[in-house]
């Protein structure tokens, strides 16, 4: 038996925030992660009053908010010219979050590169140290989503970071499906700095290089290039996620967080999270 909770994604629901979160709750998740990039859940659409009022509700159904989503697109935070903008933005997400009751939210960066002296290491470096102080300083979390780059080379870069408010988003399907990496040799290599984790699954078609992948993402489709030749999400137990292995590797690290269920493909995804949901209750209680 297993100490960790459940989450779910509101937005797989794709209902909207407030019928998302009562769905969640007839699920029998115990918390919720939201997108807070744009349209109702932006920080700057949300006031102190709506943001009281939100957090009311989440609690009256009996949730809590396991983390922010704060994936502002496009490169993540790999393109200097836009980091400003999108510092200032994720701070804010920062703020929603704390005032919301959670502590981690959770992003892309980019692509880390293995050699740092790539130009691109300086600049996500940099950017991170930011955030990671901003986080810190409040008391919450910056979370890298783990998937452009394996494992060891996120906790090379996390080591080198000045900040202790950057820590990881550990998705392992993203591993298996992008990098080929063992999601649960992963954990062990990133025990320090798991704070959250997505429960997802998935395979490996074919192997490619990481940065054409997120350039697909952050920029749109490459002619004759079809994401779905390289890899495909599956439900939870029908990818190479071995979940047995991956949530004791959890347990042996001592973290008793959330498993939150994303569910981003499918044309029923009600009904392939409840069935998420009966998998991770079988595995863990």
């Amino acid at each position: 038996m297993y100490p960790n909770k459940i989450g779910v994604m509101v937005d797989s629901f794709k209902l909207g925030i407030e019928e998302g979160i009562k769905k969640a709750k007839e699920v029998g998740a115990d918390g919720i992660q939201i997108y807070a990039v744009s349209g109702p859940m932006d920080p700057d659409n949300l006031t102190k009053e709506k943001r009281e009022e939100l957090k009311k509700y989440i609690l009256s159904n009996g949730l809590v908010v396991s983390a922010l989503c704060g994936d502002l697109g496009g490169h993540g935070f790999a393109v200097k010219e836009d980091n400003p903008y999108k510092i200032e933005k994720s701070k804010k997400i920062v703020d929603l979050a704390k005032d919301l009751g959670a502590k981690v939210i959770t992003t892309h960066i980019g692509v880390v590169p293995e050699d740092e002296n790539h130009p691109r290491y300086k600049v996500l470096k940099e950017a991170c140290e930011e955030l990671g102080k901003y986080a810190e300083s409040v008391g919450a979390y910056f979370a890298i989503e783990t998937g452009p780059e394996k494992a060891a080379t996120l906790k090379k870069f996390l080591d080198n970071l000045d900040t202790k408010g950057v820590k990881v988003n550990y998705d392992p399907a993203n591993l298996v499906m992008v990098t080929g990496d063992d999601p649960v040799q992963g954990v062990y290599t990133l025990k320090d700095y798991i704070v959250h984790t997505h429960a997802k699954d998935g395979i490996m078609i074919k192997k490619t290089d990481a940065e054409i992948i997120y350039n697909v993402f952050a920029e749109g489709g490459i002619e004759d290039f079809r994401l779905e030749d390289y890899f495909l999400e599956k439900p939870l137990g029908k990818g190479n996620v071995d979940f047995k292995a991956y949530l004791k590797a959890l347990n042996d690290i001592g973290f008793d967080g959330f498993l939150t269920i994303e569910r981003e493909v499918g044309e029923n995804p009600e009904k392939d999270i409840i069935e998420a949901v009966t998998f991770l209750k079988s595995h863990i209680r």
